[in-house]
């Protein structure tokens, strides 16, 4: 399940999306037009900012734009910078692996075989689902 905060960091991407690509959009105008408040986006706009989704502009007519292109964010990535891994359990996990404490043999484990094809197919999905086709729909 994503939290509010992947949720509301996708629904910030996907208003950026929506804009012209010199447009510089402030923080009130995302929150107003994607219904996030105001001090929870400020917070996901610098983890954006600090992950290189989105830059930022100072000053007078400064706010936030995509710094990566829609075509190349997917929903893993947004996922993973907010919710961390995709697997259901550490042993199954590509970028946060761990070893689980209670099992014997893992080459054996048909738990976490199961859990690595769920992950494979999940990720799959995910890394096809970008902000530019979710605007396109």
């Amino acid at each position: 399940m994503l939290s509010h905060k992947a949720k509301y960091a996708l629904k910030a991407l996907l208003y950026l999306a929506q804009q012209e690509e010199t447009h510089v959009s402030r923080t009130i105008e995302i929150a107003e037009a994607a219904t996030i408040p105001k001090k929870f986006l400020e917070q996901i706009l610098l983890d954006l900012k600090r992950g290189h989704f989105v830059g930022s502009k100072q000053g007078k007519f400064g706010g936030y734009y995509l710094l990566k292109p829609k075509n190349d964010i997917t929903l893993a990535d947004i996922h993973r910078l907010f919710d961390g891994a995709i697997a259901l359990l550490p042993c199954a996990s590509l970028n946060f692996y761990e070893r689980c404490s209670d099992c014997v043999d893992e080459s054996e484990c048909l738990l976490r075989h199961g859990l690595i094809t769920i992950r494979e197919e999940t990720l799959k999905a995910m890394e096809g689902i970008t902000i530019a086709s979710l605007v396109k729909k």
